[in-house]
């Protein structure tokens, strides 16, 4: 069995003020053909799971590009077309092969291509022709459009969010796929669009239970794989919004119903899926109540891992005007200001000016009498998955009572290493403030006493009925008035 693997991912905010370009990829984790680490990254799980697999089977595995960026705005044309033609280069030079196997994201849009895993699937599946195997590995908050399906012969998404599950999908992948190129299984897929936009985190019911049930189907009654695109609203392109994606063996009747059915069910639960968001203020009230902290409060309108700057300072300024010490927030990109703390040294006390600079989904800068209270080179969290996550040097400032973590890679928090790196006890703050939508919570939830995701200003801004899409189709709910029984009788 001759196996080619390699990766492209990133995921698109097209509302989003910063460009995603070569450099982005290069921070956030490029590797040439041949040059991956002997350590699985956030988007070479297909690869990891086929350099496990192939160990033990004697598989032929040529293993190409792999590059993955902070999802920030949209791709310039030559960083994607660059990216894209060095893979299928890879590709070329590796031919004949039975296998693919992508790491791909979903929600990649370019200048010039809404689709870019759809362009880059079509782009493979003609260069390796109808009987090549062709997979990859999706992140759930994709786009799912059905070029992607038609040019792919399997696709398959991460279940859990957070996503702590990127090498058991990746795994799965690589069984299936060789599965269909041994002649074992013939994969039929049925994808059902579910009129909507939802946010499945799995830390909670009722998502928990509906991933459980979704996983308890797999690998029974020639049910091969189910995944379930929540969907990513900050992309404004035709193919946004939630789906269900089935594949049976060789029953395609079978997996329709099945998708329809799955769909229908989310559509009963859409409202209880989201959780509560309280706006700034009362999510600090809410957080203050609570006796035996520390509480967590999720800024995810600024989380760098849905595109946004990581740099506003919303949270931060009323917490400092209403005096709320005993505090911690993190991460917050700002390269300048690690760089004069830095400067400055481990106990210098000095007026710094914090967050506020990319765009007004910033806030204004804030201009703080810190203390320079620890200092990391090259700091690296433990991101999702046990992947490593760099972070750049760090600075930890203290300012009136509030410790913030000055990052100069941008990330979201994923790990309580991001502080305890620095020496920061989080079991002694009241509140703890990490800039995440989700991914926060496996290492998080643990130490708090509770979680609140609060409704801030952002780039990830949780209102989408303040977004200007021109691109989606419509109606879809929550953004049009669409009764749950309108969407399945129109589905069904």
């Amino acid at each position: 069995m001759r196996i080619f693997s390699g990766s492209l991912a990133t995921e698109t905010n097209t509302f989003a003020p910063m460009p995603t370009g070569l450099a982005s990829f290069h921070d956030r984790g490029y590797f040439a053909a041949g040059r991956h680490p002997d350590q699985m990254t956030l988007f070479s799980g297909p690869l990891w799971a086929a350099r496990l697999r192939g160990k033990e089977k004697g598989w032929d595995l040529v293993e190409g590009m792999v590059a993955g960026a902070q999802p920030s705005g949209i791709t310039t044309r030559h960083c994607y077309e660059a990216l894209r033609d060095e893979l299928l280069a890879d590709l070329k030079a590796a031919l004949p092969v039975d296998v693919v196997l992508l790491g791909l994201h979903g929600a990649m849009v370019a200048d010039g291509y809404d689709d870019c895993e759809g362009d880059l699937l079509t782009r493979v599946r003609a260069m390796v022709g109808p009987d090549v195997v062709v997979g990859a590995e999706l992140d759930p908050h994709s786009h799912l459009t059905p070029c992607m399906v038609d040019q792919a012969d399997l696709l398959v998404a991460f279940k859990e969010y957070p996503h702590t599950d990127v090498l058991e999908r990746g795994l799965e992948l690589v069984d299936l796929c060789v599965a269909q190129a041994e002649g074992r299984v013939k994969p039929a897929a049925a994808l059902v669009d579910c009129h909507m936009i939802v946010t499945m985190h799995t830390s909670r019911q009722p998502a928990r239970g509906f991933v459980d049930r979704i996983q308890a189907l797999e690998g029974k009654d020639g049910v091969l794989s189910i995944s379930v695109a929540h969907g990513f609203p900050w992309g404004n392109v035709p193919g946004m919004g939630t789906k269900l994606l089935v594949y049976t063996d060789g029953e395609f009747a079978k997996a329709q119903s099945l998708a329809k059915s799955l769909c229908a069910e989310l559509v009963h639960m859409r409202e209880a899926l989201a959780a509560p968001t309280p706006p700034i203020d009362a999510a600090l009230d809410e957080a203050l109540a609570v006796s035996n902290g520390p509480v967590v409060l999720a800024d995810g309108a600024d989380n760098p891992g849905g595109g946004a700057a990581c740099d506003s300072t919303f949270i931060l300024r009323r917490m400092l005007e209403r005096g709320i010490g005993q505090a911690a927030l993190g991460p917050m990109w700002d390269p300048v200001a690690v760089r004069i703390a830095f400067d400055a040294g481990v106990g210098a006390q000095l007026p710094m000016r914090l967050g506020g600079k990319i765009s007004p989904l910033s806030g204004d800068p804030l201009d703080v009498l810190c203390t320079v209270m620890a200092l990391h080179q090259d700091m690296v969290m433990t991101g999702l998955s046990n992947t490593p996550t760099p972070l750049g040097d760090c600075a930890w400032v203290r300012a009136a009572g509030v410790d913030v973590v000055l990052i100069s890679l941008r990330n979201q928090a994923m790990h309580t290493d991001l502080f305890t790196q620095l020496g920061i006890e989080l079991s002694q703050c009241k509140l703890v403030v990490v800039k995440s939508s989700q991914h926060f919570y496996a290492s998080f939830a643990p130490l708090a006493a509770k979680v609140i995701y609060v409704q801030a200003p952002g780039a990830v801004t949780h209102d989408l009925h303040s977004l200007p899409y021109s691109k989606i189709q419509r109606p879809k709910w929550p953004l049009d008035d669409l009764s749950q029984e309108h969407i399945i009788s129109e589905m069904l």
